[in-house]
């Protein structure tokens, strides 16, 4: 038992740095060649479908069966919501990539608390990671998946951010490294913690639905293309998929 914690620890981390190596190669793109936007909107349609079911039918679920129904559906609660304070208190609303507005991130305090509002969320990233990695191989995979598919617009997000306050390509490249820290801190704290998974997990889950509901799909119903909304039922197909082909 205590080898198979073990082995599952080690590749939560391998995998964190792989997640975290994503967010950094978004960044490289932003900053030595040009990143078509429908790319990025079909990771993101995939991203958004992908944890959402990732969520509803894989992390709550294991969540409320680690703990009692009240407590881990209240901690899916607080974890939604505590994004949303970060999100609204310390990084301003702004769009992804080319949208992002110069007048909007101009002020150094600006582009600071976006970046910690965006390490916030790159951490609980990491810690959902570690903590599904925690309770099985197979919750660990499917939930690296969900992270992986946003990490790459992650990353350029963070770098567009950064180039449009008028800071050098280096210090985007830097910010995009600093996201992926943030995730690997994250899988490497959970893993250490191992005790409180029936906090992590849950806490977790409400991040996950955050991010999809709220953050990714909001940017897909911005495109007025059914090709689009047609990737998000493809994300949690997916995951359906991948649920009938394992034997677990």
């Amino acid at each position: 038992m205590a080898h198979d914690i073990a082995f599952r620890t080690s590749l939560a981390a391998a995998l964190g740095l792989v997640a975290a190596t994503a967010n950094i190669i978004g960044g490289y793109f932003v900053v030595h060649r040009d990143w078509s936007r429908r790319v990025l909107q079909a990771f993101l349609a995939l991203g958004a479908g992908y944890m959402l079911a990732v969520a509803f039918l894989e992390i709550i679920p294991e969540s409320i069966r680690l703990s009692s129904d009240t407590q881990a559906l209240l901690l899916v609660l607080i974890g939604f919501f505590l994004v949303h304070l970060f999100e609204h208190t310390l990084a301003p609303h702004f769009h992804f990539g080319e949208e992002t507005h110069c007048e909007e991130v101009s002020h150094p305090h600006a582009r600071n608390t976006v970046l910690l509002g965006f390490a916030i969320h790159t951490f609980f990233d990491g810690v959902a990671i570690a903590a599904g990695f925690l309770v099985s191989t197979w919750l660990g995979a499917v939930i690296f998946f969900a992270v992986f598919l946003h990490k790459l617009p992650e990353g350029f997000t963070i770098a567009s951010f950064v180039l449009a306050s008028g800071q050098s390509r280096r210090s985007a490249l830097l910010a995009a490294g600093f996201l992926g820290a943030a995730t690997l801190a994250g899988v490497l704290l959970t893993s250490a913690l191992q005790g409180q998974l029936k906090y992590a997990l849950p806490l977790s889950g409400g991040v996950t639905l955050y991010v999809a509901a709220t953050d990714l799909l909001p940017e897909v119903n911005r495109e007025p293309n059914w090709r689009m909304a047609l990737l998000v039922f493809v994300g949690v197909a997916t995951l359906l998929i991948m649920q009938h082909l394992s034997p677990v």
